[in-house]
């Protein structure tokens, strides 16, 4: 999950960057073909996919639909929100996915695992809103931040989901499963989109960011969030995603972007803190 926390974030700085060129479906709808082409290619090296795997679809489908949601509403949202807004609003993925591993799992959370989740949510609005109490104060939701909301509750629900219905298939068989799942889903809801882009006028950042999206963001990230779902309680595998303001950062700086202050860096200690308290066990 920390590594997942690493690819993700650079989908936040890249993506802001492409949003402008292209509709959020034709680019999920690419990124996702793409990202299932290398998948299948490397489930292939390990083995191809079991029969076993192919009973009760529905299961990937339900799963692709619910990352189809995620991935386009948060480029929807880009359109018209800030990327600090949209990283404020990506706060409340901890505790949603935590409601949601209780109603489908019944997972509970412990005081300490609360404790952290709520000191990671501080550390990470810290981050956002770079040390900067008046712009944490003036922080209006619009539409866009409406729109990435209901993005991110999908994305919540998404960790308890694969535990509650993976039937003992490895992670590489499963991730591709759901995201054949999920490319049709973006080929079905896309496609006027995606006949409408002249894919070969687009510039140089959306292809680095479809291709980013697809190998890293998607592919990867997928693999990784589905095998720590596995081993870990929802809120734990969502608390992680308090790390991604700090990781954009590092993203921004090594695309050419300015530094934060100084102060950021208490926000970043506490998303610290609140990650070694999840790490504990018992």
């Amino acid at each position: 999950m920390l590594a997942f926390s690493a690819v993700v974030a650079g989908s936040f700085s890249l993506g802001s960057m492409a949003s402008p060129y292209i509709a959020p479906a034709a680019l999920n709808a690419a990124r996702f073909l793409l990202a299932t082409l290398a998948m299948a290619g490397i489930v292939g090296l390990h083995g191809g996919m079991p029969r076993a795997a192919l009973a009760a679809p529905w299961r990937y489908l339900l799963i692709g639909v619910l990352m189809a949601v995620y991935f386009v509403l948060m480029f929807e949202g880009l359109k018209t929100a800030e990327p600090v807004s949209m990283s404020a609003v990506f706060t409340l993925t901890p505790v949603m996915a935590a409601g949601f591993g209780w109603l489908l799992l019944r997972q509970r959370m412990s005081p300490r695992i609360a404790g952290a989740l709520a000191i990671g949510g501080i550390g990470a609005l810290w981050v956002i809103f770079r040390a900067d109490l008046g712009t944490l104060l003036r922080f209006s939701p619009g539409r866009g931040e409406m729109i990435f909301f209901i993005g991110c509750a999908a994305h919540a629900i998404y960790a308890p989901m694969v535990p509650r219905l993976n039937r003992g298939e490895p992670a590489l068989v499963f991730t591709l499963a759901t995201m054949a799942a999920g490319t049709l889903v973006l080929l079905l809801w896309g496609w006027r989109d995606i006949l409408a882009t002249d894919w070969t006028a687009l510039p140089g950042i959306v292809w680095v960011t479809i291709l980013y999206t697809a190998v890293a963001a998607t592919a990867l990230s997928t693999a990784l969030i589905q095998f720590a779902a596995m081993r870990l309680p929802s809120a734990k595998v969502m608390a992680y995603t308090y790390l991604i303001p700090s990781w954009v950062i590092l993203w921004e700086i090594a695309l050419g972007w300015a530094a934060p202050p100084a102060l950021v860096l208490v926000g970043v200690a506490l998303s610290v803190v609140a990650l070694l308290l999840l790490l504990r066990d018992g």
